[in-house]
C-alpha cells in the first residue's frame, strides 16, 4: 500500500492506493469471480441468503442429491475464458471438462450436459463452430451427452465473442462419500500431477510472453482417474479439482470446511521448470495458479499407497505425489513447510492472480 498524500500532513485512508481489492466495496470487481475470498464473501452474503436450502449448503464443486432413492451429483459453471483458443484446447474443451469434473469430484460420472452459448453480435460464425465442435468433440472423450442447450445474443460491445455455461448430472455410486467434513487429521494429501499449468498457458498467449518452450493448458476430463481410484476404495474422504485461486484455494476451503489443519511440504509439490520460471519471472505464486486437469484428494493414510498406485497407472494420475497430510495442529489453516525448513501461511487468495482463466 502506498500514501499519496503530502508526507507533511496529517494521512487520510481515502487518499490511499491499494492493489489488492478493498473487501467491503459497493461494486462488483474482478476480484468477486477468482475462486478466493472474495468470491466465498459473495456467496455467503448474498447468494446464499436469498437461495437457501440444506443442498445449497454443502457448497461442493457438485450438489450431492436424493431423487427417487437415486443418488445424484448436479452441477453448473460458466466459462468466460480469453482469449477463446489456447495451446492445449479451447473454452469448448473447458465447458465440458470444467462440469464433468466438478461432477467426478462427487464421485459421479457424469451422464448428460446442458449447454449455453451467449454470442457477442459480430462473431464470426466460423469461430463460433470450430468452439462447438471441440465442444462435442470434448463431450465424447469424456463419455457424457449433450442432451440440450440454450442460444442467446448480446448486442456488440456487450460481451466477449462466446461465453458457455454447461451444467450436468451424474450418477454417485454406492457407499460413495466425498465431502470436506470428512477429513481428520492424518489423512494423506495427494496431486495429481503438475500445477499451474493451464493458468501460465493461458497467460502466456494473452499477453504474448514468452518462456523458451511452449506451454499447453492441462485441460482434460478427470472420470476416469477417479474412477481407478475409487477402485481401490470408495473410502476416499474428498476431492477438488483445484481451478479458480489454484491449489491453494482448493486447501484452503477443504481446511474451513473440516476444521482440521492441513501441512503441505513445499519442496514435493510437483511445479514443472517452465511453470516455475514463468511465476518467478512475474511474480507469481504457482499454489495459487488455476489448473483444469488435475484433482487434490485427502485419502485415509491405509489406503495412500495403494490410491497413489491406482492414480500412477492412469495417463491423467501418472506424476501423482503425495504432499501432505492433514494435522490437529492450526485447526481450519493450511500452512507450506519450505525447502529452508521454515513453515508460512497458504492463506485463501482475496481475488485471482490470472483474471478470465476459465
Amino acid at each position: 500500500m502506498s500514501e499519496t498524500t503530502d508526507l507533511r500532513g496529517p494521512a487520510t485512508l481515502e487518499a490511499w492506493t491499494c492493489p489488492a481489492p478493498l473487501r467491503d466495496r459497493p461494486r462488483v470487481v474482478m476480484g468477486h469471480g477468482g475462486g478466493g475470498a472474495l468470491s466465498a464473501e459473495l456467496v455467503q452474503h448474498v447468494f446464499a441468503p436469498a437461495f437457501g436450502g440444506e443442498v445449497l449448503a454443502q457448497m461442493g464443486d457438485a450438489a450431492a442429491l436424493s431423487l427417487g432413492g437415486v443418488r445424484l451429483a448436479f452441477s453448473t459453471d460458466s466459462f468466460v475464458v480469453r482469449p477463446l483458443f489456447f495451446p492445449g484446447g479451447s473454452i469448448g474443451d473447458l465447458a465440458v471438462n470444467g462440469t464433468v469434473n466438478d461432477l467426478a469430484m462427487s464421485g459421479a460420472r457424469a451422464a448428460y450436459l446442458s449447454c449455453g452459448f451467449i454470442l457477442e453480435e459480430g462473431v464470426e460464425v466460423e469461430v463460433v463452430a470450430r468452439v462447438a465442435e471441440a465442444l462435442g468433440a470434448a463431450a465424447r472423450t469424456a463419455g457424457v451427452e449433450v442432451a440440450t442447450g440454450d442460444t442467446k445474443v448480446v448486442e456488440a460491445g456487450h460481451g466477449d465473442g462466446i461465453f458457455i455455461n454447461t451444467a450436468g448430472i451424474g450418477l454417485i455410486p454406492a457407499g460413495v462419500d466425498l465431502r470436506p467434513q470428512r477429513v481428520v487429521p492424518g489423512d494423506v494429501v495427494i496431486v495429481s500431477g503438475a500445477i499451474g499449468v493451464h493458468g501460465v498457458a493461458i497467460m502466456s498467449v494473452r499477453e504474448g510472453l514468452e518462456f523458451g518452450v511452449e506451454i499447453e493448458s492441462d485441460c482434460a476430463a478427470l472420470g476416469g482417474l477417479v474412477d481407478a481410484m475409487l477402485a481401490v476404495t470408495p473410502d476416499l474422504h474428498v476431492l477438488r479439482d483445484p481451478t479458480r485461486g489454484g491449489l491453494a484455494a482448493a486447501l484452503n476451503e477443504i481446511a474451513a470446511a473440516s476444521g482440521a489443519g492441513v501441512v503441505v511440504r513445499e519442496r514435493d509439490v510437483p511445479v514443472p521448470p517452465a511453470v516455475a520460471n514463468a511465476c518467478a519471472i512475474l511474480g507469481l505464486d504457482p499454489l495459487y495458479v488455476a489448473n483444469e486437469g488435475k484433482l487434490v484428494a485427502f485419502v485415509p493414510r491405509e489406503h495412500a499407497d495403494a490410491v497413489l498406485g491406482a492414480m500412477r497407472a492412469h495417463p491423467l494420475g501418472a506424476d501423482a505425489r503425495i504432499i501432505g497430510e492433514a494435522v490437529e495442529a492450526h485447526p481450519g489453516m493450511v500452512v507450506a513447510r519450505t525447502g529452508l525448513g521454515g513453515t508460512r501461511v497458504v492463506d485463501l487468495p482475496i481475488g485471482e492472480q490470472l483474471p478470465r482463466i476459465c
